[in-house]
């Protein structure tokens, strides 16, 4: 009799054991929305670095997860259609890269899990309760603690110390860009400068508004983290060289496409730590209860052609501290 209870309750285990094998099995889905352009160096970097961070946790593209990238450029209309067709594909975990991307995601879904990368100020944005306890379907990674932001002037006025005057590029219709801003304004008083706000809404603000800057001697320019920003790029570049500006920007693509100097988080390595995060709600928690985490690697990278066509000499203190030094 013993023995048949045993054959009976082993017979009813394997459909159970069977089905967790099943489970284990299956192909995991993650999706991802980029806020650049597919052929984007920089963003395929950060691209590398998640699959990477992914892999080393055992989730390999193709193997036991199939992860679908979309790639919606800076446009709010094709961010919005991405968003729209990537949570209808219900994927179990959304990865949304910038601050951009998360409001589209939340508008198509407050129960579709979101785990995001390089976002400013995700409290001010709504997106979360609190970095502590999140409390809805999205968490991540902040870049920017504002207080930051200062450092920008701060290394402004290091590598040219003949600067009295920033003109301080920011998106005013959003939380970052006013915080941004604000950041740098509580250090101007300390470093002697005098700040002037440029909204980035669209080229010809921008055009106008470095243009009537440059008029007076002295100047040169804080470019705040704004997806306008990023957009609008090569024309800002192009501007502070035209009217030979030095430039302090908050992103290393800048630099790498002839800007002079970035002080900002490592991107690459935050989108290795979101590797971290999607394991986890793969595995079953839940993001309201996974705090925001902010960024802890910074980098400083400078273009010495650039410098040079400034005639500026970068002191060897802001070299010898160098992440990265274009030739």
């Amino acid at each position: 009799m013993r023995r048949r209870e045993v054959i009976a309750g082993l017979t009813a285990a394997w459909p159970l054991a069977a089905r967790g094998q099943q489970q284990a099995d299956r192909m995991r889905r993650i999706g991802v929305l980029m806020a650049s352009a597919a052929d984007d160096s920089d963003s395929q970097a950060r691209i590398a670095g998640l699959l990477q961070g992914l892999q080393q946790l055992g989730w390999v593209d193709g193997r036991n997860v199939r992860i679908d990238i979309r790639w919606a450029t800076t446009n709010p209309d094709e961010i919005r259609k991405h968003a729209a067709e990537l949570v209808a594909t219900a994927p179990e975990v959304v990865v949304a890269a910038g601050t951009v991307t998360v409001a589209p995601l939340l508008q198509s879904s407050r129960t579709q899990p979101i785990v995001f990368a390089v976002v400013i100020d995700p409290v001010g944005a709504g997106f979360v309760a609190s970095l502590a306890r999140p409390g809805g379907n999205a968490t991540g990674f902040t870049i920017y603690e504002y207080g930051m932001s200062g450092k920008w002037l701060e290394l402004l006025k290091e590598i040219a110390p003949g600067v009295r005057r920033a003109a301080v590029l920011r998106d005013p219709a959003v939380a970052s860009g006013i915080g941004q801003f604000a950041a740098v304004q509580s250090v101007a008083p300390s470093l002697g400068m005098e700040l002037s706000p440029v909204d980035v809404r669209d080229a010809d603000e921008i055009e106008r508004g470095i243009m009537a800057f440059a008029r007076s001697p002295n100047g040169g320019l804080i470019v705040t983290a704004s997806v306008l920003a990023t957009r609008h790029r090569d024309l800002i570049v192009m501007l502070a060289a035209r009217h030979k500006l030095p430039a302090v920007y908050a992103g290393r693509w800048m630099v790498t496409g002839g800007g002079l100097v970035s002080y900002g988080p490592d991107y690459v390595d935050q989108f290795r730590k979101t590797a971290d995060y999607v394991n986890r709600v793969l595995k079953g928690e839940k993001p309201a209860d996974l705090p925001v985490q902010s960024a802890t690697k910074y980098d400083t990278v400078i273009n010495l052609k650039t410098a040079n066509a400034l005639g500026l000499t970068i002191p060897q203190s802001v070299l010898g501290r160098a992440d990265e030094v274009i030739e």
